[in-house]
């Protein structure tokens, strides 16, 4: 049986259903029935619009990634004009969200990528490109802080760095259901990029390149 709704909408049913059970169960334990019965649709209408369950993987990754702007990163910035404080508001709002789980949350991409060891190749490269989104926002922060941080610094490496933090303290937090994990994590971050700036400030202003 097919449910009389347009495809859309039933795509669309279906991906934000997978979206909350992939992240509450994990993507092998939620079943086609899963996905229906959250989506409030019937049997047949998920082959409708997707030929099987790793279809809709990877149509929930491309949504992660092309929504990362308009529903993590703009609520995030959208009152934050400093980009190194824009670094430590992000990690402050998956900090949020560990508080408001009790301690339950994980990163969807992150889950999704420690529970999928060896990922086909098409599922593996879409959790890549996720996380080199997240990579290049934190980037930017890093290259429009500008002089405020050392000339020489690989921002990319430290961009990087910050999601292994983020990632590793969501784990920490999670397993010993205990935020303070989360903080130790940022609060060593913080302090690394402390002495950065302070690294920054000591050099004089003749010694530092101009901007172009």
């Amino acid at each position: 049986m097919i449910d009389q709704v347009s495809l859309p909408e039933t795509r669309s049913r279906i991906l934000f259903a997978a979206m909350e059970l992939f992240w509450e169960k994990g993507y092998q334990s939620t079943s086609i029935a899963d996905l229906l019965k959250r989506a409030g649709l019937h049997s047949g209408s998920l082959y409708h619009v997707f030929p099987g369950k790793q279809d809709v993987l990877l149509a929930v990754l491309d949504l992660y990634h092309d929504g990362i702007d308009a529903m993590l990163l703009t609520p995030v910035w959208k009152d934050i004009a400093d980009p190194v404080e824009r670094v430590f508001a992000l990690l402050a709002k998956y900090r949020e969200l560990i508080v408001q789980t009790e301690c339950t949350y994980g990163c969807p991409i992150g889950s999704l990528a420690l529970e999928l060891h060896e990922p086909d190749p098409p599922v593996r490269s879409r959790l890549m490109a996720n996380f080199s989104a997240w990579v290049a926002a934190i980037e930017r922060c890093l290259v429009d802080a500008g002089p405020r941080l050392p000339h020489r610094l690989d921002r990319r490496a430290l961009a990087s760095f910050v999601l292994t933090t983020m990632e590793g303290g969501v784990m920490l937090a999670r397993t010993y259901r205990d935020v303070a994990l989360f903080d130790t994590a940022v609060g060593q971050l913080r302090a690394y990029f402390d002495r950065l700036l302070d690294e920054a400030r000591a050099v004089p202003a003749s010694r530092k390149p101009k901007r172009t």
